[in-house]
């Protein structure tokens, strides 16, 4: 899941952004990254691959919304659900076959 997780790491960001009003500076805080990461996965510098299911875009805000509300206990255990949910479809198997075989 090489590409996969800076991508789910971006969904959460942007949503913390988007649906939950935090800044950059929140968002980073509540992640325990740099400001400048939050940056970078907001201008799409980092985690580039783009997901595009709304079943999983849904389980990324309910992420989003688990971590601003419990803390940094919960980035982990949200990262590998979010994970585990997207190599169950089509679009991210192949990515997650790929990554296997290396």
């Amino acid at each position: 899941m090489w590409n996969g997780l800076p991508a789910i790491r971006r969904g959460i960001a942007e949503s913390m952004v988007k649906d939950f009003g935090l800044n950059q500076r929140e968002v980073a805080k509540k992640l325990g990254i740099t400001p400048a990461a939050v940056c970078q996965y907001l201008s799409r510098k980092r985690g580039r691959l783009k997901i595009s299911d709304e079943y999983v875009l849904a389980e990324i805000r309910n992420s989003a919304q688990k971590i601003i509300e419990n803390g940094a206990d919960y980035i982990n255990s949200e990262t590998c659900r979010i994970c585990k949910i997207l190599r169950s479809t089509p679009e991210f198997a192949l990515i997650c076959k790929i990554c296997d075989e290396r």
